[in-house]
């Protein structure tokens, strides 16, 4: 027998339940009420270290499932962290494309306006020329034209005086 004021320390497992059981039956045998209590104690004892393995053993399988599913969480989190960015920096390639995309048709469209503005330019100034050269021929013609009929005024003047000489004229 043990002395009761001394902790002992136990066998666990399957050796300290048939330890215990031993005790147990040999204290009923020998009529050892404390034996058969140190027996059942230790019985007792071992499925209580056996309850706290499991338990631990439980507690450790929550701990690290709980670590996995934070771990899981956290790439979750920057997964669609980096997935937002890939976004922004794609929208902001997009916008920077379509503002260059604008400016370039904004000068494609300056380009084209300046050079119409220059044909049509062009064109008033070929009319102009055009306007400037019908109504240089107009007064030749017309000069022609009263050169012509103060040849014939002249010739028929002449043609006057010599038909009648002494009449005046004005």
């Amino acid at each position: 027998m043990t002395n009761p004021d001394i902790p002992q320390r136990t066998t666990g497992g399957a050796a300290g339940r048939l330890a215990g059981r031993v005790k147990e039956a040999a204290g009923s045998l020998l009529g050892d009420r404390d034996l058969a209590r140190e027996g059942r104690l230790q019985q007792a004892q071992v499925e209580a270290e056996d309850d706290a393995a499991v338990a631990a053993e439980h507690a450790r399988r929550a701990e690290a499932e709980a670590e996995l599913e934070s771990r899981r969480t956290e790439n979750e989190i920057e997964r669609e962290r980096l997935e937002n960015e890939l976004a922004t920096r794609e929208r902001e390639e997009a916008i920077e494309r379509d503002r260059r995309e604008a400016e370039r048709a904004a000068q494609e469209t300056a380009h084209r306006e300046k050079a119409q503005a220059h044909d049509e330019e062009r064109l008033q100034e070929r009319g102009a020329d055009l306007a400037e050269r019908a109504a240089q021929a107009e007064r030749v013609a017309a000069a022609n034209e009263a050169a012509r009929l103060e040849q014939e005024a002249r010739a028929a003047q002449a043609t006057a005086e010599a038909i009648d000489p002494d009449e005046e004229r004005s």
